[in-house]
């Protein structure tokens, strides 16, 4: 937390005077003017981490979940009790009742929303029920402060959603018609939504609409690929006629015919394939670049793709990524790159992208939680892999497990070490730091977090934190998600 400071002064008087003086008073200084950070939820200059926690307990109320959040500084992240905040639907201030199975930190993702300089979180919650209809899910703003994020408002819910679709099990924050307000996507069987800002305290947009054209997808990237300074909104869809499916984006375009009353087109990239997705300037050329993951085996009903998983990225340019490319794929049985493709390794299942090393291009971390170490299967491995101005490439690649010397815990069984992955600098020295989730890690989750440095991520103060440690309880499958 930041605390102000106040200087008080104490009035002058004039002596052996009998007249009354104005007392003078040194000006108070300003209070330090919030840092606009995405991701800093207290606008001290340092993004913190986010962390879902869909299956926590909140008292007896099991898998009603939690968002842990983590407040960066200087020296990192830590679970000291001034330095984090369990956040539940039972909070002070929070909409909503924590209940069984809701799954509140599903989904999250960060971004001013109110437009006040500190970024707020939007949280999923996959199977929120209504008064009517179970499992339809939800989606809840917490607001960023200078105390960092507290209380919580209900974004207006789609009508129409059935039960257990699991509406807001992804969401993705951005300015996309580029008027520098804040908007929001959400995710959801056949409920995509999209909610423009400038958004109320009370939780209202200035719109919000379906996006038309859009089928049923439960995950959503958001990202300038084209360099007008608005970002396209990417989904992953299943089609027929293609078993891993067909990747479309949106991009603003006031004034076209597909859908005029959105002013946006939808685009495809028929070659594309991957759920998960990450975008930034991966070889510098100032256009944002996407990353996919594609982390599902070959198989005769399945054709394509990589043994043990894969990753790809479609390079940005000034018309958006050109389908017609042949993008950059990388697994692991790509030169450079640490360990060999093999069945069930999901290399892919998870990415991130972020300046690992700080020399100005995104470097990307990948995660294969189904790794077997040894005996130790499904213990799970991270990969980094670093941009270039030729693009992403395998060489110098570093992977991670919790067998690599300086990492914290050991290889166990079952621990999904890269459930999760995310790169972002929480110590302000412009490199981003490489956090890891083991969601099962000791049956309920640990988050590792590896600092940035000049060769990459380093085990050098390396850290860890249980679910226990972090504050929440039961089945808690802590660090499934780190916010986007």
């Amino acid at each position: 937390m930041r605390k102000r400071t106040l200087l008080l002064a104490t009035a002058l008087t004039a002596g052996l005077t009998t007249s009354l003086l104005t007392p003078v008073l040194p000006a108070a200084p300003a209070a330090a003017a919030p840092s606009r950070l995405a991701h800093d939820f207290n606008g001290d200059g340092y993004r913190d981490l986010a962390i879902g926690s869909w299956g926590a307990s909140v008292g007896s109320v099991h898998g009603a979940g939690a968002v842990v959040v983590l407040y960066g500084s200087a020296s990192g992240v830590s679970t000291a009790t001034s330095r984090k905040a369990v956040i539940t639907q039972n909070s002070p201030g929070v909409a909503g009742t924590a209940e069984a199975d809701d799954r509140f930190g599903y989904s999250l993702a960060a971004g001013d929303l109110d437009g006040d300089g500190y970024s707020d979180l939007v949280v999923g919650a996959q199977y929120e029920s209504t008064t009517t209809k179970r499992g339809v899910g939800e989606l809840t703003v917490l607001w960023g402060g200078a105390s960092g994020l507290s209380g919580g408002v209900t974004l207006p819910q789609p009508g129409g959603l059935s039960e257990w679709g699991g509406y807001g099990s992804d969401v993705a924050v951005a300015d996309v018609d580029g008027d520098g307000k804040a908007d929001v996507t959400a995710t959801g069987q056949t409920a995509t939504r999209l909610y423009n800002g400038p958004f109320t305290r009370a939780g209202k947009p200035r719109t919000h609409l379906p996006v038309e054209g859009i089928g049923t997808t439960f995950e959503v990237t958001a990202g300038d690929l084209n360099g007008d300074r608005k970002a396209e909104r990417v989904y992953p869809m299943a089609v027929d006629g293609d078993a891993r499916g067909d990747i479309r984006y949106a991009t603003h375009a006031p004034g076209n015919d597909q859908f005029p009353e959105s002013d946006y087109a939808l685009l495809a990239l028929p070659g594309a394939d991957g759920d998960p997705g990450a975008t930034g300037d991966i070889n510098g050329d100032g256009y944002g670049d996407l990353v996919l993951g594609d982390y599902r085996d070959p198989s005769s009903d399945l054709p394509g793709g990589s043994k043990g998983g894969r990753i790809a990225v479609w390079y940005g340019s000034k018309n958006g990524p050109d389908p017609a490319q042949r993008p950059t794929v990388i697994h692991q049985d790509t030169p450079g790159v640490p360990g060999a493709g093999e069945n069930g390794d999901l290399f892919g299942s998870a990415v991130a992208v972020g300046d690992v090393n700080g020399d100005g291009l995104a470097d990307v971390a990948v995660g294969a939680w189904g790794e077997d170490n040894g005996t130790a299967r499904d213990s799970g491995s991270v990969t980094v892999l670093f941009g270039s101005r030729a693009g992403l490439t395998g060489t110098g690649a570093k992977s991670f497990t919790q067998n690599t010397a300086g990492v914290p815990g050991a290889n166990e069984t079952g621990d999904a070490f890269g459930l999760s992955v995310q790169l972002t600098d929480v110590t302000k020295d412009r490199r981003a730091e490489l956090v890891v989730g083991s969601g099962y890690e000791n049956e309920n989750g640990a988050v590792t977090v590896l600092r940035g440095a000049s060769a990459g991520p380093t085990t050098s103060g390396a850290a860890s934190f249980t679910a226990a440690a972090a504050g929440v309880k039961g089945s808690a499958v802590f660090a499934w998600e780190l916010a986007e």
